[in-house]
């Protein structure tokens, strides 16, 4: 049986296992901070299907709010692989699969350099120059029309491992790999696609690491029940919207929330 058909047949049943932990899980957040998290969660997953990323940089610093940012990290890399595996019969089928391999092997050594890149120097200069770069590579593609092309190797697997040291130095993997698929892929399904399956892969070696470290507990889970409604209402929302207007919108906004990442990660670093 193909592994999308039985996630699709078990998606009926996660909901209805987490509405009946909802009353247990309301007594211990509340009600109006359990409303604000979905709210966030519907918006971020509206975002995430639309664009295929900003999933956590949108709901990471609301769930800090109420959770630990270790609790808060480890949900975001729950409901990004839960949603993503979810909603693969969405893409599958026009995932470009040869740049993967480079990509994710790429970002795993990526990821290993940049936790050791934060013992020798500082965090906020590296946030600075990140979100800098991240704004420049915008104003480069306001003006830049992508062609289909053959791309190199060596620039693929670069993006990888530029992807992983800043998933390992400041836990955002996205921006050098947006900026690649708004450079070498010019149709938006398969844009989106390439994005969904990239960060599926990397929420997926977050959380063995986060697994191996000992940093996943039983309410990890729980959290993770609570806000799967609000991620599934979100994404259907973000499906329905980029199949009706991805074509004319989809490089403009997710030019647009690139942009955003840059701007957010530089006036983090300076305010």
């Amino acid at each position: 049986m193909p592994f999308f058909v039985l996630m699709a047949r078990f998606e009926p049943t996660l909901i209805h296992f987490g509405l009946l932990l909802m009353i247990e899980l309301i007594a211990d957040i509340g009600l109006l901070e359990l409303l604000l998290i979905w709210s966030v969660v519907v918006f971020a997953s509206i975002l995430r299907s639309f664009t295929g990323f900003g999933f956590a940089l949108t709901a990471v610093p609301v769930f800090a709010l109420f959770l630990t940012p270790l609790e808060s990290v480890v949900l975001s890399a729950a409901l990004t692989l839960t949603s993503n595996l979810i909603g693969v019969r969405n893409y599958w089928g026009i995932v470009p699969l040869k740049p993967m391999v480079p990509l994710v092997f790429m970002a795993i050594i990526g990821t290993a350099i940049g936790t050791v890149i934060l013992s020798f120097i500082s965090t906020a200069q590296f946030q600075l120059w990140a979100g800098i770069s991240v704004i420049i590579a915008c104003v480069v593609l306001m003006f830049f029309k992508p062609t289909t092309r053959r791309v190199s190797p060596l620039l693929t697997s670069f993006t990888g491992l530029l992807s992983g040291l800043m998933n390992g130095a400041l836990a955002i993997p996205g921006p050098p790999m947006i900026i690649y698929v708004m450079f070498t892929e010019p149709v938006p399904e398969r844009s989106r696609a390439l994005l969904i399956t990239f960060f599926l892969a990397s929420a997926a070696i977050a959380l063995v690491s986060f697994g191996v470290a000992g940093f996943i507990q039983i309410q990890s889970l729980w959290h993770l029940l609570l806000a799967f409604p609000a991620m599934v209402a979100g994404d259907k929302i973000g499906f329905y919207l980029f199949k009706k207007y991805g074509g004319q919108l989809y490089r403009r906004i997710a030019i647009a929330g690139l942009l955003a990442i840059g701007v957010t990660i530089t006036l983090r670093t300076l305010l």
